[in-house]
């Protein structure tokens, strides 16, 4: 009962989630997921609409000067490592999946900075698998509506969020649950006094205390 309730205030909320990362191509989504860690997904668009600009294939990442590619990516922070992850997702791509991104978890998981989470997103965005990955806003949300504790790590909630919801549910919930977190049920300042969960909410109870 407590899942459908959040899956019903959730379709209300946000009824067409999506998300917000922007691209055309399949490598240009693996490329972006991986270069938004410890970033946000806005400055991740900025520079990557430059980068594929400016080198529109596979091919042309594979080949451009390495500096060249830093600079561009320069913004958004450890732009050395993520610069050779570009060239080396491309490499791999080419070389190995004939240039398209493989919906295999194991496949995925090999590509240079690409892990559980950003598999997760990959999977979810690009074959609509039912995968949910467990970022910051994901993880402080399953722990505020009691789904998950305090110390779980990931890995745990994942599991715990895959055996909570109907599988059939968990593409659709894992964009939802990261723009719940990310615009209402926030880290600083939460919007709890119009939220549709607060009789669930664990997080508010404590508060009350």
């Amino acid at each position: 009962m407590k899942a459908v309730t959040i899956i019903n205030y959730l379709d209300q909320l946000i009824p067409n989630p999506k998300c917000e990362l922007t691209y055309q191509k399949d490598y240009e989504l693996l490329i972006k997921v991986m270069l938004s860690a410890q970033t946000t997904d806005k400055r991740v668009n900025n520079v990557s609409e430059i980068l594929f600009t400016r080198y529109p294939s596979l091919k042309a990442l594979k080949e451009a000067q390495i500096d060249k590619i830093e600079e561009i990516i320069r913004p958004i922070g450890t732009f050395h490592k993520k610069a050779l992850n570009i060239q080396n997702i491309a490499k791999e791509l080419i070389d190995n999946y004939n240039g398209k991104v493989p919906n295999n978890r194991t496949s995925l998981e090999s590509l240079p900075g690409i892990g559980r989470k950003s598999a997760n997103v990959v999977m979810s965005n690009l074959f609509n698998e039912p995968c949910i990955a467990v970022d910051t806003h994901v993880s402080r949300v399953s722990i505020r509506l009691g789904i998950a504790k305090q110390n779980d790590n990931p890995l745990i909630i994942e599991k715990k969020l895959n055996q909570f919801f109907p599988k059939d549910h968990l593409a659709r919930l894992h964009h939802q649950l990261v723009l719940f977190g990310r615009y209402y049920c926030k880290a600083i300042k939460p919007d709890c006094s119009n939220c549709g969960l607060k009789n669930i909410c664990h997080y508010i109870k404590e508060k009350v205390k």
